[in-house]
This record gives C-alpha cells, structure tokens and sequence, in this order.
C-alpha cells in the first residue's frame, strides 16, 4: 500500500519551541525528526512499498515521486524551504493528482499529513474550505473523499490541549470524517520536545506500520515470512450476525494450481531467510502458476510471482472473500485434490478438456438474455442501438422495433421512466432531421414510436403495461 507524506511548510511551522532550556529549535524540525524516524523504520520493515514526499503551503510540490529509497526521502527533508499560509485544500488536490496519475483509483493509499494544526488565514484556510462545502459547483468540488480508498492520518506538532484551545481539532475532525474516517489524528502528549513527537510518531508506526510476520507452511516445508501491508481483519456482513475474520498470524498453507486468475486486492510477502518461501517463488514464478493459500477457516486466497521490473519481482499474496466458494466457478475449495486421485484424468489424456468451470445443477434465472445497465456506456450502447435502425426504416423496421421494445421493458423494470421521455425526444429529433429522399413511412414510424414512448413514461397503467409491445404502425406505404 502506498504512502504519502505531506508535509507542512508554511510559515506557522517555523514558530520557535525551546527544548529544555537549550537551544531553541522550530516545529518544522520536530516535523523532520519525526519523519525521519517513519522513514528509517519504513526502510528497515516496510522497503518493498512506495513512498512519496510532498510539501505544502498555499501551494504544493511534489518533492519526491513514489520510491523506495528512503535516503533520497531523508534528503529532501533536510533542504525543506519555507513558505506562505496554510491551504490544506490544495494540498488534498495535490495529493488526488499524484496518486491517480501514478496508481489510479484503485489502489488503496496511506496519506500521513504533518502539520502544526493551524487551519490557514481567510480564502483557502481549512476553516473556509468547510464552510462552503454545499455551496460549490461541480469544477471546484472538496477533494475528499478521494476517488481511492484511503486512510488519513493527521500528525499534529502540538498538543490537545493547543488544538482545543481553538476550533482547529474540531476541522481536523471533520477532514478526517470526510476522507471516510478510515484514519486517525495524532497529537503530541506534554511539551513539544524531541521524546513527545518520538512518541507520536512511535504511536502511528504501531497502528499503520507494524511489521506482520506469519508462518508459510506446503506439506512439511515452511518458513518465516514477512507480509505488508498487513492483511486487515474483516467482517462478513451475515444476515444474521455479522463474523470477524482475521488471518491468522501462526499458520498460512499452500497448494499450487494453473487455473485462477489474478485479483485486485494484494499484499507482498517477504521471506526472512532463504528457504521454502524463496523456492515457492521461483517455481510459481518460473512455471507461470499460482499457489492456494489458507488462512483461516474458510478462509482463502493465491499466492502467485509479479514482476517491478525485469529484475525484481515479488511474491504476492491475494485474498478471497472469505466463505468455501469464493470463486463460484471453481467449487467448493476443499473439494480440489490431486489429478492422481481421482478415477479418471478430469483433463482427458491428452489435455482436451477442463473440469473447470464448474457447472451449477439448476440454471439461475439469471443467466436468462436480460438488459443490464451497470455503467453509462451500456446504456448509451442500446440507445445508440435504436438509433442506428431509426435512421435505417423502413428497411430495419421489425429490428427498430425489437430494440426499442427490450429498452422499454428494461426501463419500466428498473422504474426509469426519464428514460422513455429522453428516447422519445431524440426520435422526434431524428423525424425532424429525415431528408427529403428518406422514404414516407420513416417519418409515420419514428412519429408513432415516439408517442408510445410518451405515454408509458407517465406511468399510466393503460399505457406502461410491462408485457405489452409496440407494434409497428401500420401505414399505406407498409409492406
């Protein structure tokens, strides 16, 4: 899972602290210590994810893309500038721009935001960027919650007792709420010293940045290994009572097999020393297969070689969603065995066949042919569709008709109603814009397909019958 640092460089964070009578230092180098006691532990526990620098003012720069040299990260800590006022909103878009141009927007991503907590003056402050967030248009809309799944974690170089002074702890709260509330607000406990952000950020590197070791075990073989990001507990949404589950941390098992194919969700495991999890990898990685792994009861998933680069590659583990059939198509998981067990090669003798998939006994209603619009692209296809064979009567007339009665059915289905009056409008359009040489029945059908539209879109149960179909007008010039 990816990290991105954000980093305060306003002018606020440069405010004196002095650290036990001595010399005085900025909030801005309690900042820095901090980070650079994330990124040594990152770089000792974490060395296989991503991480990228940010600073931020009114303005934001990307001072470090995604890497994992963690001293190129420390380096630029050390030649932070410093700017003007606080603007947490154009940081967020900074982040938002940075993220999906390097994973997209379905890669989850940890955000650690370090700040003093001070919300910004006027225009641009955190306090204004919340106190119009229902009055803004669709182009300037609050960047959270991001378009990918994110976790928040806000460190504070002050104390609770600084923030509440202020409304600055309620507006992190509500930030915090808005990116999903899949996060946490961290803030300094005593004075502001060198052992109290220690202390902080020893507190986000136990909740986010822990290392998770496991046991790998195939047979009699097993070995140490190392997974990040950590796999998360889960609950399964039962009807009725919901079921925790957790990987469990003392015993994960494998078998390998050719057949599944990749899924999104994914975690990098690392092997501690060389030994079975090192010869797993370069087999799967060599054979081009995949390996079941359990870990929990009724609890599943691969475990399969991807490559960085051509030189690198990781040994990555996804996971199922838990249950005995994850993958409906393969069966249940505890009956897949050994090819010699059985009676006879489920393959056939020469590979001609597969067992897989795997057929229900009863045919599901639906695998019937029904119209389905699950994005706008299918929707905007069949609308298309019916349009195409307009343009074409009387020619097309019988396949007009049979497009645009599937449509209404679905549309009176789903109760979308708008839809039949917007389809009625474009036929009428397209009536309008006939040529001269288009034939005379093109106009009667597209007028009278245009009218039946209309009338099933009030929803009168006269007109908007489900069963009932369009037929075609019949005219002098039919056929």
């Amino acid at each position: 899972m990816p990290t991105v640092v954000l980093m305060d460089v306003s002018l606020s964070m440069t405010r004196p602290v002095s650290l036990d009578g001595s010399e005085e230092f900025q909030r801005k180098n309690l900042a820095v210590h901090g980070l650079n006691m994330l990124f040594e532990h990152m770089a000792s526990n974490y060395r296989l994810e991503f991480t990228a620098l940010m600073a931020f003012s009114s303005l934001w720069e990307l001072l470090v893309p995604f890497t994992r040299d963690y001293n190129a990260l420390q380096e630029a800590l050390s030649s932070l500038e410093d700017y003007d006022k606080t603007c947490i909103e154009a940081a967020l878009n900074g982040v938002n721009n940075v993220v999906q141009q390097e994973w997209g927007s379905g890669c989850p991503c940890q955000v650690v935001l370090v700040t003093d907590g001070s919300l910004g003056i006027g225009k641009g402050s955190l306090r204004h960027s919340l106190q119009t967030l229902k009055h803004r248009g669709e182009d300037k809309k609050f960047p959270l919650p991001f378009p990918f799944p994110t976790k928040l974690y806000i460190l504070c170089i002050a104390n609770s007792e600084e923030l509440q002074m202020t409304d600055a702890m309620d507006n992190l709260e509500h930030l915090l709420c808005l990116s999903g509330g899949d996060g946490q607000i961290f803030t300094m406990e005593g004075p502001l010293c060198m052992k109290s952000v220690q202390t902080m950020f020893g507190r986000l590197i136990d909740h986010a940045y822990s290392p998770f070791h496991a046991v790998l075990h195939c047979g009699n073989l097993s070995s140490d290994v190392q997974v990040f990001p950590r796999p998360e507990p889960m609950v399964v949404d039962e009807e009725v009572e919901p079921m925790p589950r957790a990987v469990n941390v003392d015993e994960v098992g494998a078998a390998a097999t050719d057949e599944l194919e990749d899924e999104p969700s994914a975690t990098q495991m690392a092997g501690k020393s060389p030994n079975f999890c090192v010869l797993l990898h370069g087999s799967l990685k060599v054979e081009g297969m995949v390996a079941l792994v359990q870990l929990g009861p009724e609890w599943y998933g691969m475990l399969y070689s991807q490559a960085d680069s051509k030189k690198k590659s990781n040994l990555m583990m996804s996971l199922f969603e838990p249950g005995s059939e994850p993958l409906p198509w393969l069966g249940k998981i505890t009956y897949l065995g050994p090819v010699s067990e059985a009676a006879e090669n489920p393959y056939g003798e020469d590979d001609s066949k597969s067992p897989f998939p795997v057929q229900p006994p009863a045919k599901r209603s639906y695998a019937q042919n029904v119209t389905v619009w699950i994005k706008a692209s299918g929707l905007q296809a069949d609308v298309q569709k019916i349009l195409r064979n307009a343009r074409k009567l009387p020619d097309k007339t019988q396949t007009f008709y049979k497009e645009l009665n599937r449509m209404r059915k679905a549309a009176l289905a789903f109760g979308f109603l708008e839809l039949l009056k917007g389809v009625a409008d474009l036929l009428e359009r397209e009536c309008t814009l006939l040529p001269d040489s288009a034939h005379p029945d093109a106009a009667f059908q597209l007028s009278h397909a245009a009218q039946q539209l209309k009338l099933a879109s009030t929803g009168d149960s006269q007109y908007a019958d489900f069963d009932h179909n369009i037929a075609p007008m019949h005219t002098d010039f039919s056929s």
